[in-house]
């Protein structure tokens, strides 16, 4: 089972997909995939971290998402943006390379016997990217969610904090 919970930045994606892995298992599993880029992002990544107590287990994995998940669990992959971000920097910006690898391995994460509960951004809601990188990125973003969205059984799109079902 896949659900997807996108939305904007401190939309309540990640309260939301906590809570429903709660309700899914005693024991879920939360997979981190970021990179520490700054004081800011520590700080923020160490908030995530308190938020949950000693029934979750976390996972650290940058890229390969597929190879530290594991069977019969229910899992929360905390982000898309923040994994793809992680391709985008190792191919030098190259799009269609980073959506390929991206592809590839969420394809073997749904053949695994497991619940995927996956966070992403909508970031293209917002303004328009002013570079030319940001602007790459939107577009890599925008694509993966969509692949994300087509595969997945159950999409939700928060706003305000407010769930709303979109499949």
């Amino acid at each position: 089972m896949i659900y997807y919970i996108t939305g904007g930045e401190r939309s309540g994606k990640s309260n939301y997909a906590q809570n429903l892995a709660l309700q899914l298992s005693d024991t879920p599993f939360y997979l981190a995939t970021s990179r520490i880029w700054d004081d800011n992002h520590k700080e923020r990544i160490q908030r995530h971290i308190n938020d949950r107590d000693d029934r979750w287990t976390t996972i650290e994995e940058e890229k390969f998402l597929d190879k530290s998940i594991p069977n019969d669990a229910v899992i929360v992959v905390d982000c898309v943006t923040l994994w793809l971000t992680n391709f985008f920097v190792d191919t030098q910006n190259d799009v269609q390379e980073s959506l390929a690898q991206a592809k590839t391995v969420f394809d073997k994460m749904r053949k695994l016997n497991t619940t995927l509960i996956i966070i992403s951004n909508e970031i293209g809601m917002g303004g328009h990217a002013t570079t030319e990188i940001g602007r790459k990125f939107t577009q890599l973003q925008g694509w993966m969610n969509q692949y994300i969205a087509q595969h997945a059984d159950k999409a939700v799109l928060m706003v305000s904090g407010i769930p709303v079902p979109i499949k």
